[in-house]
């Protein structure tokens, strides 16, 4: 829309502010934040333990929250070895421990973990370490991605009604406080009201029914275990949520009352003014600010902004922009609808109520693109997360969206400043008493006189005006220019959406920092104590199939020990007359070094074997089973 008469002067002003969002998104990195991943682990993942470990500890780059089954740790028969639930180590909020059972048999152990990120987002991960020496494991852990269920999949849907639910409302009551009063009267607009608040009713208490299940990748039956849903609603999301719907109970209750005064008061109130009748305007606008608010926060408390870097910050700019998008969307569409129906008794839209959306969607598009800069640069960071991360590229595709919104806004606002140029008189004579017409008479070679009144004069014309004024543009021009404005509100309004649904998908994405953290703390994280590969065999023949486990302590240039150990087809410990090992370094043409295993009774091992170069070297695996069967098979490893 316009501000004041001079779109030209405003789509540069908003192509300015566009510059600035890539200018600010494309800043310096900084630190890593929201979204949580794991810093480190004792025991460390790889690990080869003489004695089994009184507990295990997991340290997040940021605070986390757990529930019973949050942290797992698996004997080699998949037997879970931790009898409680993890708690928060000496008081720290991004650490998990939970203690483990007495007398551990050795072997290999998996650690299975799910936790939630203080932003709200579930995130999960695996390692083993061993006690003893290296096993087998029947260990079962569930390697889907976190959002690949159907109770995150309903979950993510939720959240997007629910954003569409938020605009609805804000945006309807935002365009009758702030730009028609008489809207309210206009069924179509009470009807969108309602929409809005049942979609944000229904979708958020379906969110906290999913809430369990989604952090936990549980059944969607789950959502109606009363346990899990005690536990949701003592978090920080549940809290969030269950905050939601008292608003929204109270909203209906205020929004209710708002409108049986304003049917009360002069039927409506059906003049084009931009103010409530008396004071009930200024207390409503205040009550729908405060509630506006606090809806808003129930988001920004519990999401990205609640995490990482200048929280104090983030929260109410994060309240802003939400709040910015409802006033702009949900009043489009609330335009979109009053400019395509004649309400009973009120006629068109005002040409003045279309000018002062024009004013309140260029304030709220300016305070999205202010707070949209800032939230970029926090999630953001750097030129190459914007192609390197999911985040970064769908961010991207949003920027695109946007940009085209504000050319169809340009476009909108061209037609809303000449509707307010060609409709306006018109108006002002809906309002105002026709000009008394009068006859006057002229003498040739003099000037009109404005009184004087003669029978058989002049043609009729308004006092004061110029014979051949044009007072009044042609009904056909103002149709037209309306014709084009409610196309282009159209189009604006759908791409809107799609900028919602963007938005929304952002909200579930982790955020490049958090990509780029994960990434710094994998790299800084202790490289583990050994590398440990199974390599599968088949003789071909009945009973001659199985694997073979090697082990490399610690798996690195220099000096290593290795160990390896032979399992039969249903997982059993292998006996066989023989088993050699020897490693090649393809790339640089070194090798075959032959790692002269010895046997053990049960295993065999070698403690000296020199491994001279880093890289992938492949094993070359001999296995022979009798004194006539035998099968090599090959491997690689990566030595650091």
């Amino acid at each position: 829309m316009h501000l004041g008469s001079r779109p030209a002067r405003t789509s540069l002003t908003v192509l300015a502010l566009v510059a600035a969002i890539l200018a600010l998104v494309l800043g310096g990195a900084g630190p890593a934040f929201a979204h949580a991943g794991l810093r480190g682990s004792d025991p460390a993942e790889g690990s080869v333990l003489a004695t089994a470990p009184k507990q295990v500890t997991l340290t997040f780059t940021e605070s986390v929250g757990f529930s019973d089954d949050s942290l797992r740790v698996l004997s080699p028969e998949n037997q879970r070895v931790n009898p409680r639930p993890a708690q928060h180590a000496d008081g720290k909020d991004n650490t998990a421990r939970v203690e483990l059972s007495d007398k551990l048999a050795q072997g290999t152990y998996t650690v299975a973990w799910r936790v939630v990120s203080a932003d709200g987002h579930p995130i999960s991960g695996a390692f083993i370490f061993s006690i003893g020496k290296p096993s087998g494991t029947a260990a079962v852990v569930a390697t889907d991605s976190i959002e690949d269920t159907a109770a995150a999949r309903l979950y993510g849907f939720l959240r997007h009604v629910a954003y569409s639910g938020l605009a609805l409302l804000v945006g309807a009551v935002s365009f009758v406080l702030l730009c028609w009063p008489t809207a309210a009267a206009v069924r179509p607009v009470r009807r969108l009201l309602t929409v809005g608040w049942v979609a944000l009713v229904v979708s958020t208490a379906a969110l906290l029914l999913l809430r369990g299940p989604y952090e936990t990748a549980g059944s969607l039956t789950s959502a109606f275990d009363l346990s899990r849903l005690g536990r949701t609603v003592t978090g920080r999301p549940g809290i969030a949520l269950v905050v939601r719907l008292v608003l929204l109970a109270m909203a209906a209750v205020l929004l209710r009352r708002w409108a049986l005064r304003l049917d009360r008061h002069d039927g409506g109130d059906r003049h084009d003014e931009g103010t409530m009748p008396g004071d009930l305007g200024a207390r409503v606008r205040a009550v729908g600010v405060v509630f506006a608010l606090a809806l808003a926060f129930t988001w920004a408390g519990a999401e990205h902004a609640s995490a990482g870097i200048q929280v104090p910050l983030a929260i109410p700019v994060a309240v802003l922009h939400l709040l910015a998008m409802g006033v702009w969307l949900g009043g489009l569409i609330t335009l979109a609808i009053v400019l395509r129906r004649r309400a009973p008794g009120l006629g068109e839209v005002p040409a003045s109520a279309i000018g002062r959306f024009s004013t309140v969607a260029f304030t709220a598009i300016a305070v999205l693109v202010g707070t949209g800069m800032y939230q970029s640069w926090r999630q953001v960071g750097s030129w190459e997360a914007l192609s390197t991360t999911s985040y970064g590229r769908i961010l991207g595709v949003k920027l695109v969206a946007v940009v085209l919104v504000l050319v169809v806004a340009f476009f909108s606002r061209r037609w809303t400043a000449r509707l307010d140029r060609e409709a306006l008189p018109a108006a002002e004579r809906q309002t105002v008493a026709e000009p008394e017409r009068v006859r006057v008479v002229e003498t040739v070679g003099a000037p009109p006189s404005p009184v004087a009144p003669v029978a058989g004069s002049t043609p009729d014309v308004p006092a004061g005006a110029e014979p051949g004024d044009d007072t009044e543009p042609p009904a056909v021009e103002t149709e037209g220019h309306r014709r084009r404005l409610r196309r282009t509100v159209a189009v604006e309004a759908v791409l809107g959406v799609v900028v919602l649904a963007i938005t929304t998908l952002l909200t579930g994405t982790q955020p490049s920092r958090a990509a780029d953290g994960a990434a710094t703390a994998a790299a800084t994280a202790p490289e583990p104590q050994a590398k440990v590969v199974t390599v599968p065999f088949d003789m071909g023949t009945a009973n001659q199939k199985g694997a073979v486990q090697i082990t490399l302590e610690p798996g690195r240039v220099g000096e290593n020990t290795v160990e390896a150990v032979v399992y039969t087809a249903d997982g059993g410990f292998a006996t066989v007359p023989e088993l050699r090992l020897t490693l090649t370094q393809d790339d640089l043409g070194i090798g075959p070094l032959d790692a002269k295993l010895k046997n053990q009774k049960g295993y065999w091992a070698t403690y000296d074997l020199q491994l001279p170069m880093a890289g992938a070297w492949t094993l070359n695996i001999t296995v022979r089973t009798t004194d006539i069967d035998q099968v090599t098979v090959r491997e690689t490893i990566r030595i650091t």
